[in-house]
């Protein structure tokens, strides 16, 4: 039976946040420093992230089939390729948010 370590969870999300921003892994704990993150709060963010870099994405591609000479090809791919990734790594996030809801609603109290 697979069991799901929640404090593990949160820092791969944190962590996975971070990455996405742009930024260091030890600004993806705020708890630690003191301050409270919801988990809600945490996906929410991350999923505006997510999406921004779709946008981004789909811009830079509109951009570069209208012949801007300012887009070029490889950071089209690029922004294509950081799109998918972070989409991926919601996707996967969410699958197991899922199996942890199903474990708990397993449980017998």
């Amino acid at each position: 039976m697979n069991t799901i370590d929640t404090n593990q969870l949160l820092t791969q999300l944190r962590t996975a946040a971070a990455q996405a921003q742009g930024q260091q892994t030890e600004a993806a704990a705020p708890a630690a420093k003191g301050q409270d993150v919801s988990f809600s709060s945490l996906m929410e963010q991350s999923l505006d992230k997510v999406n921004e870099l779709q946008q981004t994405s789909g811009d830079l591609k509109t951009a570069f089939q209208k012949g801007d000479p300012n887009v070029s090809l490889p950071e089209v791919a690029l922004a294509g390729q950081k799109a998918g990734i972070a989409f991926q790594t919601t996707l996967h996030v969410r699958n197991k948010v899922v199996e942890a809801y199903k474990e708990i609603m397993r449980m017998q109290v």
